[in-house]
């Protein structure tokens, strides 16, 4: 097992360790330090969100209670106490809380250690791209000095920090999707030039067709399960306003217009955004406290009958079903969505992309040829077969990203997965007490219109500011 841990250990230290480190292994193919280091970032939040969501499972503080000594202690009442809240801080979604928490902290701290880093030279472009053993260590410290938080308003406060930080992550995770549409789009137009095959053509007729009537579906079982109740008007409301919206900013896609001041726009571009406005609009419907207007995905397929009549779940008592579920359909898909942004940041790294605009300095580097979907780039090979198997310095001149802002924005990743792991719900330790709030659904709501506006933004702003570039 030991060898197994140093073989690990070795191979995590080979791909994303320092320069110096790099140089004494080959268990990785070439890649640009840039590169390997958001990589290893980007794997620390996912491990991270890993263990927050291992502390979701139910059954976790049960199995505490049976390992002798840990929960339950023959010491004395006021010890066993004591140990009974320790243990049920570290099970439930305020466990949930205080993981993300020590990440968010994590990612910050380093955010603002990173402030104005402009090459490799600088010596906190060792702290970013080396020293992964204090950076994890730092890390696994901070969480269990978040364990040791008193409850208090640390939930309520901290939930607050999360929709904000949510709220915002929503908006930049429409950016990478869009930065993914216009790199598909350029990459299949580009392929279809070049080799003049159809299939290029047709395969983004196909998609952006796919993407339509997705949404076209949902917006249909919205209307059947989430808004067919006399008393869920707000969600009707939400629906209909979305699908107009969506309609409008498709059409504005493709005016003459538009495609004179911006030929990088299309229908697919306006298909991803409105597959994913819908799904934000499910979202937040399902943060609703009306459960009338809010059946679980239980109750929509496998509804309850009493008496020849078909009822949504509730409770022994008369009150609202309480999902005790951990995940959802929604919530995982969320998750999905957050890792392909998480991941998709870290290997994106043309200067021309959205991506580049996020995370790139004042001047921005000149890469050459890189894949919009896959994020490589062809020089890649030349410069490895020259440099050998290692992690090869690229930031000698000037970085390739903003280390502070990349920080800073899995900040608001580890902020948002937070919310989505706890369904939005306000935090507790006891999953039969977790309720929906209005706040989260207005949070969630209102990103879906403001995620509408930038985009039409896009469309327009070549137009209204004529004398600018946009590229």
């Amino acid at each position: 097992m030991g060898c197994i841990i140093g073989g690990l250990a070795g191979t995590v230290a080979c791909c994303f360790g320092s320069a110096a480190c790099s140089l004494c292994c080959a268990c990785c193919p070439s890649c640009k330090n840039s590169t390997a280091s958001r990589i290893g970032y980007a794997l620390m939040l996912v491990i991270g969100t890993i263990v927050a969501a291992v502390m979701l499972d139910p059954g976790l503080r049960d199995t505490l209670d049976k390992i002798p000594g840990l929960c339950k202690d023959f010491l004395g009442s006021n010890y066993q106490v004591l140990k009974t809240e320790q243990c049920d801080n570290v099970v439930g979604y305020l466990s949930v809380y205080r993981v993300c928490f020590a990440m968010a902290a994590f990612f910050f701290l380093f955010s603002l250690i990173m402030i104005a880093v402009k090459s490799s030279k600088d010596p906190r472009s060792g702290i970013q791209n080396g020293f992964w053993f204090f950076k994890i260590l730092i890390m696994v410290g901070i969480c269990v000095g978040a364990f040791f938080i008193p409850r208090g308003a640390f939930g309520q406060a901290w939930m607050i920090v999360g929709m904000i930080g949510g709220f915002i992550f929503i908006l930049i995770q429409l950016i990478l999707l869009v930065d993914f549409a216009h790199g598909w789009a350029e990459s299949w137009v580009g392929k279809y030039e070049e080799t003049e095959n159809k299939c290029y053509y047709f395969g983004l007729f196909f998609c952006t067709a796919v993407f339509y009537i997705l949404a076209l579906a949902m917006v249909t079982l919205f209307y059947i399960y989430y808004a067919d109740n006399a008393d869920c008007k707000l969600h009707k409301f939400f629906v209909s306003f979305n699908l107009i919206l969506c309609v409008i900013i498709s059409v504005v896609a493709i005016l003459p217009k538009i495609q004179e001041h911006q030929p990088r726009s299309g229908l697919l571009q306006s298909s991803i955004i409105t597959l994913y406005t819908m799904y934000i609009t499910w979202s937040a419907m399902t943060n609703n406290p009306d459960k009338t207007c809010n059946p679980s995905l239980t109750d929509i397929f496998t509804p309850s009958i009493i008496n020849g009549t078909t009822t949504g779940g509730t409770t022994p008592g008369g009150g609202p079903n309480v999902q005790l579920a951990v995940f959802d359909w929604q919530g995982i898909v969320a998750l999905l969505i957050w890792l392909f942004a998480v991941l998709y940041s870290s290997i994106r790294t043309s200067s021309n992309s959205q991506v580049g605009k996020l995370t790139l300095t004042e001047k921005t580097i000149l890469q050459t040829d890189t894949d919009p979907l896959t994020g490589s780039d062809s020089s890649a090979a030349t410069d490895g077969g020259e440099k050998g198997q290692n992690v090869y310095d690229n930031e000698e001149d000037e970085v390739a990203y903003s280390y502070s802002f990349f920080h800073f924005m899995l900040c608001l990743g580890a902020l948002y997965v937070m919310m989505t792991l706890t369904n939005w719900y306000s935090p507790s330790s006891d999953f039969k007490t977790l309720n929906a709030n209005m706040a989260s659904l207005w949070v969630k709501i209102s990103s879906s219109w403001l995620c509408l506006t930038i985009y039409t933004w896009t469309l327009v702003a070549p137009i209204i500011l004529s004398n600018r570039e946009f590229n």
